[in-house]
């Protein structure tokens, strides 16, 4: 088996069990990608194993123990001027979770239709020919759906900041 062919078979379970082993899952994801370049760098050691993805995990433990040494060996150095870090210098995430609460509150209030054709267009970035075929309906249906979904948002959108 090649080394991008088993990748790809196995990343998914290779990444929950790091995501349980580590309880974050980005955490999880940066290991079994560390693991996944050590692998790749001795693959035929790995794929001449009784079972490769059993020693993929053996090398995922490693590096997370070897993640978690490493941490506990960091150094943190005071700094005497903080007045850097009262501007925040990442946006919030908050306002990502409000936007999309917000998005999908809009979304809700359109007909199925519409929906479906504005988040096929513009999440998807489907052509009007696919959302048709998915939709079941014609083009030019389509593209109504989508001009009369987003006048709608647009007005709600409107009246939101005018009750502001």
């Amino acid at each position: 088996m090649q080394f991008e062919e088993f990748a790809r078979e196995h990343l998914p379970s290779l990444v929950r069990f790091a995501a349980v082993l580590t309880g974050d899952r980005e955490l999880a994801q940066d290991v079994v990608q560390d693991a996944l370049v050590r692998a790749h760098q001795r693959w035929r050691r790995v794929a001449a194993a009784d079972r490769p993805e059993l020693y993929m995990r053996k090398i995922i433990v490693n590096g997370y123990l070897s993640w978690r040494r490493r941490w506990y060996q960091r150094s943190v150095y005071a700094t005497a001027d903080v007045t850097r870090f009262r501007e925040p210098t990442a946006p919030d995430p908050a306002w990502r979770i409000a936007d999309a609460d917000q998005l999908a509150g809009l979304l809700a209030r359109l007909s199925r239709a519409q929906r479906a054709s504005i988040v096929l267009r513009f999440y998807e970035d489907r052509d009007d020919d696919e959302i048709a075929a998915v939709l079941g309906c014609a083009s030019g249906t389509v593209r109504s759906h989508i001009s009369r979904g987003l006048s709608a948002l647009r007005v709600q959108l409107k009246e939101g900041k005018e009750s502001v």
